[in-house]
């Protein structure tokens, strides 16, 4: 699959194309949602538009659990359709990106008094196997006391009476929209980061397209459009207000936080959901380097563009942790990183934040405006088919056209060539380690350019090749960078540490060493002046300390 150039330093010339063109639909919403619809529209033959406020997945998009799972916790609020879909997409979603959906073995412990006995765990993963239509070796097991700890020695011995042990698909959030977003641009698709609606064009009291600001320039420009799709997910009652039309259900906002950790500080072999003493569940992850755990889940009433970790979700998680694995004992100052995003959700009265539904919901307007909120991670492709379906239904009853059905589970990412299992995923990782190796990189540098770009690793060898640092690791990081800003709309230094590496989260020291190199490349290659770069400085120092210092007035 080929790359199209996809670069801010072609900007103008995207706004202006923008502007001249009329669109068949205009998405608003940067996310897995927003990137899932452009993908599905344009496969269908429309001419669609994508515009995000800030970056791309800088929202809920890169701050989820970065799981593909089938919501397991739903069976027991008898939400079996939400079950049955989102566990049928986790396939399907790790054939179109094995490289970037990993199979990933879930370990649920059954302890003394624990949410999940055994009878109810054995029926409950049978039935998420039959919902789900699992086979062969991930099909769910049952084991005893003895067979659990050998798999999780960390588990409290004491109270552990035997496990679940399930398959699951673990992601990357952020690079998964960014490939959703850069393969919808294969079908025509125009998209642009930084980019806020501020308003809506209207004709004859209809929505007719949208008014942007440009978050580079500060300028301001319009777009024609027969149909406008607002998936902007924690912002959709914004954009609602703004078209008069937020009305009935609204957005219930909850928040989730996840905090990471050294490897060595949580040394799980493999991922566990167990259980917390006030009778939620929580997942301990190994990815890499490191281990994160999470999630929270509290009502969020602040500043949307401001949602950080506080004293009160460390102190809880670390709790947790240390309940269920009491061998560990970690402390605050073992956290060298976190991330807090916020779920869309639907409101739903005198239900708590936890017991909210994941379903998505559809609202149309009198104007015409489609929003689409809530929903799951593992269920972008869907919802996008859904919702694309009510443009359909639209365009069939107002001019006769028809579209094509929806195609999206055949349609590979990018980064996906010829990868037709995962098997083949872990031996081209073998193949660009034996490439790297004579330069001194490991297995995990292979691991982390193949699992974050699959084939798309050939152009950052290429460009490593071409670059001449002393340094082995700067020079592979300029590689990327220029990748990035070549081929993923990369547009200042936090786009490239935060969403398209995933640096701040899973290997926050090498954003230390790399800082001030990439800063160099980032004035060389947008032309900048040093305050400019003394400005990007001062935000990364800032996002450094905010995702790895808890103090107490953060509470």
């Amino acid at each position: 699959m080929k790359n199209i150039r996809f670069s801010n330093l072609d900007r103008a010339k995207t706004i202006q194309e923008l502007t001249n063109d009329t669109y068949d639909l205009v998405v608003i919403g940067g996310g897995i949602t927003g990137g899932g619809i452009a993908l599905d529209a344009a496969s269908r033959g429309l001419k669609v538009a994508l515009l995000e406020k800030g970056d791309f997945a800088s929202g809920t998009s890169s701050k989820s659990t970065k799981l593909i799972h089938g919501g397991l916790r739903y069976l027991k609020q008898f939400d079996f359709w939400l079950v049955k879909e989102v566990g049928s997409e986790r396939a399907i979603v790790h054939k179109l990106a094995p490289h970037l959906v990993l199979p990933e073995k879930m370990l649920l412990p059954l302890i003394e008094n624990g949410s999940y006995g055994k009878w109810l765990t054995s029926i409950g993963l049978k039935v998420y196997d039959i919902l789900a239509q699992v086979t062969g070796e991930d099909k769910r097991k049952m084991l005893e006391k003895k067979e659990a700890m050998k798999l999780e020695p960390l588990l409290p011995k004491k109270i552990v009476k035997g496990a679940g042990y399930y398959a699951e698909y673990r992601t990357d959030d952020a690079r998964l929209t960014i490939e959703n977003i850069k393969s919808s641009l294969l079908f025509g698709a125009q998209a642009l980061n930084y980019a806020s609606v501020e308003d809506f064009v209207y004709v004859d009291d209809k929505v007719a397209g949208v008014k942007v600001k440009d978050g580079v320039s500060g300028a301001t420009f319009s777009i024609k459009s027969k149909y406008v799709i607002s998936a902007a997910g924690p912002w959709v009652d914004e954009l609602r207000s703004t078209n008069n039309s937020k009305k009935g259900k609204q957005l219930h906002l909850t928040k989730g936080v996840h905090l990471v950790f050294p490897k060595e500080k949580l040394p799980i072999k493999q991922s566990v959901y167990f259980d917390v003493p006030d009778g939620r569940m929580m997942f301990a992850i190994p990815r890499g380097k490191i281990t994160y755990v999470g999630t929270t889940d509290t009502n969020f009433n602040k500043d949307k563009d401001n949602v950080r970790t506080d004293l009160a979700d460390a102190i809880y998680l670390i709790s947790a942790v240390n309940n269920m694995f009491p061998s560990i004992n970690l402390e605050m100052e073992d956290i060298i990183s976190s991330w807090a995003g916020l779920r869309p959700l639907i409101h739903e009265e005198g239900k708590s934040a936890s017991e909210l539904s994941r379903k998505d919901e559809i609202f149309t307007s009198d104007t015409g405006l489609i929003s689409i909120a809530g929903g799951k991670l593992t269920g972008y492709r869907k919802m996008a088919e859904r919702v694309v379906d009510r443009i359909a239904k639209k365009m069939e009853e107002e001019d006769g056209t028809q579209l094509k059905e929806c195609y999206t589970e055949k349609i590979f990412l990018c980064g996906n060539v010829d990868f037709k299992k995962f098997k083949h995923v872990e031996k081209y990782i073998a193949e660009v380690y034996s490439r790297i190796k004579p330069d001194g990189f490991s297995k995990h540098d292979a691991w982390f350019l193949v699992t974050n770009y699959g084939k798309q690793t050939e152009m950052i060898l290429e460009n490593y090749a071409a670059l001449k640092d002393a340094d082995k690791y700067v020079r592979m990081a300029k590689a990327e960078l220029q990748f990035g800003v070549e081929f993923e709309m990369v547009q200042n230094p936090m786009d490239f540490f935060i969403r398209r590496t995933g640096r701040l989260y899973f290997d926050i020291d090498s954003i230390r060493t790399l800082m001030e190199p990439l800063l160099e490349e980032f004035k060389s290659i947008f032309a900048v002046d040093d305050a400019q770069v003394a400005e990007w400085r001062e935000i990364l120092m800032k996002e450094l300390d905010d995702h790895s210092n808890f103090t107490l007035d953060r509470v």
